[in-house]
């Protein structure tokens, strides 16, 4: 499908379906905040409350502080959970670098060919590892 030039308008079909697959992505978009949102403030905000309270009466006891502390921590280690389940791009970027994530046919890079591609120089022909070290 060859792509349109800004001048020209949209035919009511194309223009429905643009913006019904937009809404589709702010709806996801949207579902993925609150759930992350919704965690965050699950698991901090008794935190923070209750760090309030000790400040101001020091009325609560060491286990419960600790027990909320380690709910904060949770909500933690969840979002690396989260994001790949709802997010796509991020998927596939851990999959690039983590072996556990990766598909099969996928080569896996190199430390050595991504700092090559990461320096914006090709290859030294008298630099090797050797003389490096």
């Amino acid at each position: 499908q060859v792509p349109r030039a800004p001048s020209q308008p949209l035919t009511g079909s194309e223009s429905r379906r643009f913006s019904n697959k937009h809404s589709k992505k702010a709806l996801k978009a949207s579902l993925t905040l609150g759930i992350l949102l919704g965690m965050f403030f699950v698991a901090w905000l008794p935190f923070f409350v209750t760090n309030v309270a000790q400040a101001v009466c020091g009325c609560v006891p060491a286990g419960f502080f600790d027990v909320l502390t380690w709910l904060g921590y949770c909500n933690s280690t969840m979002n690396p959970i989260i994001y790949p389940l709802f997010m796509r791009d991020f998927k596939r970027a851990m999959g690039k670098f983590l072996p556990c994530c990766r598909r099969s046919a996928e080569p896996r890079p190199s430390a050595i060919s991504l700092s090559m591609r990461n320096s914006n120089s090709g290859p030294r022909a008298a630099t090797s590892l050797k003389n490096v070290l």
